[in-house]
């Protein structure tokens, strides 16, 4: 959310065509952003379901087929972006100018694009794994130590301008693919179906007790 309103407040601070060429890319990238965040959703339920029923081959699996899944996905709207980036600044804007810097910037746009499905699933694995608390320090290094410092260098210091701050974005979620390709690629899903199931049992101990106790209780 920082991140967001970081962005919002360094559109300000550009020249009108410029930012209005940033926000509709801001805007095609939350909306192809849809498809992957769906599957990372129900790849981090169905991750956490067979880890606690114990399944290990089917929880890789599901990481596999989903992986799979998005990686096509985000080729071919990427690939579609990069085909269109001479027209696509019309649905946004008449003003050439507009339209001209926003086909300037969708190759870059459609490289993003296929690095956020691709940490989009990645993410929902982590989530279906229990590492929440890993997945934080990853998005807070990937965007707050490389990301936002990049673009604000590229922006306004190298007078890069909007590209400048994708370019930011492109490095933040560069990074942060990278780092949860490392964390998933070297997961032991044995062992990690091993802590789902503690997990479950240790939760489910106190209320076994609890029931336990309250039978003796009703019988005395």
């Amino acid at each position: 959310m920082l991140v967001g309103h970081l962005d919002e407040l360094a559109l300000l601070l550009l020249p009108l065509p410029v930012s209005l060429a940033s926000v509709c890319c801001l805007n095609t990238a939350s909306l192809s952003y849809m498809i992957p965040f769906g599957l990372g959703a129900a790849v981090s339920t169905r991750v956490s379901n067979e880890l606690g029923a114990g399944h290990s081959r089917a929880a890789r699996l599901a990481v596999y087929v989903v992986v799979f899944m998005a990686i096509m996905e985000a080729t071919i709207i990427g690939c579609t972006l990069f085909s269109i980036r001479n027209v696509w600044g019309y649905a946004f804007s008449n003003e050439q100018e507009v339209v001209d810097y926003v086909a300037s910037m969708m190759p870059l746009l459609a490289a993003s694009t296929i690095m956020d499905g691709i940490q989009g699933v990645l993410s929902g694995i982590a989530r279906g794994c229990g590492w929440q608390k890993l997945g934080a320090y990853v998005n807070l290094g990937a965007y707050y130590v490389v990301g936002i410092p990049v673009a604000v260098t590229l922006a306004f210091v190298l007078h890069v301008g909007g590209k400048g701050l994708w370019l930011g974005i492109f490095g933040g979620l560069f990074t942060q693919t990278i780092l949860l390709v490392v964390l998933t690629s070297c997961t032991d899903w044995q062992q990690q179906a091993r802590k789902a199931r503690e997990r479950v049992y240790a939760s489910a101990l106190p209320r076994v007790t609890d029931e336990i106790i309250k039978d003796e209780n009703s019988q005395s």
